[in-house]
């Protein structure tokens, strides 16, 4: 068995990974039975689907009829960019409320992308903004600071 399609590889080893370390940790839970799930039955068979998935992933990697491919650099610039914008989201939630900070979060999270466009960016922007506002504030009644506290809005 030759090694042919090695992003299909690593990405199917870390979901199985991830899948078995979920598992084992809600094996701590009660699990139930079938009828009556307990907190452990579902995070523990999602987490085995998880690492059966990956395996499938990881197996496939190494059939001949994999298409052949390397993993390029990583690039740590692009995975700083992602989490300091989910990190700024969460800080500045309660200060500038839900519309200004999910707003910041989408278009700097944009700039991660080789194909950044601002255009692209403040209509995605503005398309979850009113997604957010809908499900979270209307379809499910969550309460939220939407403005910031300075305005008095809330």
């Amino acid at each position: 068995m030759q090694l042919r399609n090695k992003q299909d590889f690593w990405s199917g080893v870390m979901f199985a990974l991830i899948g078995l370390g979920f598992a084992f940790k809600a094996a701590e839970y009660s699990m139930g039975t079938s009828a009556r799930m307990g907190p452990g039955y579902f995070p523990f068979w999602l987490g085995i689907c998880l690492a059966i998935l990956g395996a499938v992933v990881a197996l496939g990697a190494l059939s001949p009829k994999a298409e052949e491919t390397t993993i390029d650099k990583f690039d740590f610039k692009i995975l700083l960019i992602i989490i300091g914008s989910v990190v700024l989201f969460g800080v500045l939630l309660r200060p500038l409320g839900l519309y200004v900070s999910l707003f910041l979060l989408v278009v700097l999270s944009s700039l991660a992308s080789y194909e950044f466009s601002w255009r692209v960016a403040l209509l995605n922007a503005i398309f979850l903004v009113a997604f957010c506002w809908l499900a979270f504030i209307k379809g499910l009644g969550l309460i939220f600071p939407l403005w910031p506290s300075f305005l008095g809005m809330n």
